[in-house]
């Protein structure tokens, strides 16, 4: 199958202003933490969103922290290879975990055998940001509406594109489809979210679940029209389309998402100066207008918020992809 890919554009680093030190911190050492650089692996190739952002936010924390953040791309088998890593890392906060849905979240349903266990081995940190999905057709399409989209799969049952098997946008729109009552809708498998956009545009397939990074410049442009988001509330970069929850459809909310995590061990205090300095870096103005223009909506919170966020995210996505029955290591 194909593996996922990640999702979103370019962005570019960002400055901030220093934060005092916190003592006592690290790890059997009585000096303050940090106090030498700090390495974050990333699960993903280098220039992939998750690679992009993780850079950006690095050179923040960096100035936050008064230490220098070293991104590690380790790449291979869906962040497995990245995760192990660090799950395996010495306990002391200096080595960083760039998660998202997939290695967090999905990983112990798709993989018979996990060589890390996310929900034992490692703990949150905090949020970096939330990526609004939106369902989204050409412009000419018949479908004005989802009502509409629904009321055409009971004649023809539309195909969607997606970036990868297991991606996000593939399980909310599989999510979607339970909570709207069971219409049909046929997936099709693209390596990266550009390439589904793309067919979408040509004509090659009816409909895409399209996260806001990817879609928003398309839907700005008015390249192509999305019938609903997936999100809580409306995005702020496209206050025209509802959401699916406006539309009757309870439960339907979905979001590509990316955190940081560290070794479970790691100490409180530790684990409590890296999410300041991961909040900070996030909220900065600069930062701000970097995602928001993309659509993405930042998240800062506690690391206690993060953990009850995930374990949510669990209870949802697991079963799902059971019931689904995708296996990435079959």
């Amino acid at each position: 199958m194909l593996r996922r890919r990640h999702f979103g554009q370019g962005l570019l680093g960002l400055s901030a202003s220093l934060l005092p030190g916190l003592a006592g911190a690290q790890g059997g050492s009585q000096g303050s933490f940090p106090d030498h650089p700090l390495r974050w692996v990333v699960g993903y190739p280098p220039g992939g969103a998750s690679d992009v952002f993780a850079r950006l936010i690095g050179t923040q924390m960096g100035a936050v922290l008064g230490q220098n953040v070293v991104v590690e791309n380790r790449v291979g088998g869906g962040a497995v290879l990245a995760s192990e890593a660090v799950a395996r890392a010495a306990p002391d906060g200096y080595t960083m975990l760039h998660v998202d849905n997939g290695n967090l979240v999905y990983n112990p349903a798709l993989y018979a055998r996990l060589p890390y266990d996310p929900d034992r081995d490692l703990t949150g940190v905090g949020f970096i940001g939330r990526f609004p999905l939106f369902l989204a057709v050409r412009p000419d399409d018949p479908a004005r509406s989802f009502a509409d989209y629904v009321a055409a799969s009971r004649r023809r049952a539309p195909t969607y594109g997606s970036p990868a098997v297991a991606s996000p946008h593939h399980l909310a729109m599989e999510l979607l489809k339970r909570r709207a009552g069971g219409f049909e809708a046929v997936h099709v498998p693209y390596r990266g979210a550009p390439a589904a956009m793309q067919d979408l545009l040509a004509g090659a397939v009816d409909s895409v679940m399209v996260d806001c990074a990817t879609g928003i410049p398309f839907l700005r442009d008015g390249k192509a029209r999305a019938l609903l988001v997936m999100s809580e509330a409306r995005s702020a970069s496209a206050a025209d389309v509802p959401t699916a929850l406006e539309l009757g459809h309870a439960g339907a909310v979905a979001y590509g998402w990316q955190g940081m995590s560290v070794p479970a061990a790691a100490p409180a205090a530790a684990v409590a100066r890296l999410n300041e300095a991961l909040n900070r870096a996030v909220t900065t103005g600069e930062t701000q207008a970097r995602i928001q223009a993309l659509g993405v909506e930042a998240s800062p919170g506690t690391p206690a918020a993060f953990g009850e966020f995930v374990a949510r995210e669990n209870a949802v996505w697991r079963p799902l992809i059971r019931e689904l029955g995708i296996r990435l290591d079959s």
